[in-house]
């Protein structure tokens, strides 16, 4: 114990000397320690699980499509309850979802263009809600074999298309999830 003290009171009083000396080195050095530290207590990996969470989704690489009349999504339309079953289906699958709505005349010539342009972005589901757009998809579908369509309505299932009957909002959406949950889980 005496020892310890002994050389713990001559590096104290040897301390201020050395201090006296190189003022500016001490204070660079002193500096460096302490923010070292601070780095140290920012940077160290925090061990509770509830953390900040991530703010960007990673997504599959799938896409799913929708194909609307020019009202689009908004709340009221047909297409609301499609576009809600299918932001369920993405957070169960990671698959990204997109919608399109097909803007000019409500006619099949004008739409079909539409379609294609989603084949051609690479949709691997592409999904059409209201009349028009299920006749384009319906045209386009044959020519389309690598892609699956999935139409809101009547009519009957083909190679690559599935029908989802129309009902009321919640069945609708309960449908369209389900049926893009296993359709993107396959692609």
């Amino acid at each position: 114990m005496r020892w310890s003290r002994q050389w713990l009171g001559r590096i104290w009083s040897a301390l201020p000397g050395a201090v006296r000396g190189r003022p500016v080195v001490f204070g660079v050095g002193l500096g460096v320690v302490v923010a070292a530290g601070v780095a140290a207590v920012c940077l160290w990996p925090s061990t509770e699980k509830g953390g900040v969470p991530a703010t960007a989704r990673v997504y599959r690489d799938v896409d799913a499509c929708l194909l609307t009349d020019s009202r689009g999504v908004v709340p009221g339309v047909p297409a609301a309850p499609v576009w809600a079953g299918m932001q369920d289906a993405s957070l169960a699958t990671r698959a990204r979802m997109s919608f399109l709505p097909a803007m000019g005349p409500d006619t099949e010539a004008n739409v079909v263009p539409y379609v294609n342009s989603l084949v051609q972005e690479h949709c691997s589901v592409v999904v059409a809600v209201g009349a028009t757009p299920v006749d384009a998809v319906r045209a386009v579908a044959p020519r389309q074999k690598g892609v699956r369509f999935v139409v809101v309505g009547g009519g009957s299932n083909s190679a690559n298309v599935s029908v989802v009957r129309e009902g009321d909002r919640t069945e609708v959406r309960e449908r369209v999830r389900e049926l893009l949950a296993s359709l993107t889980r396959a692609s």
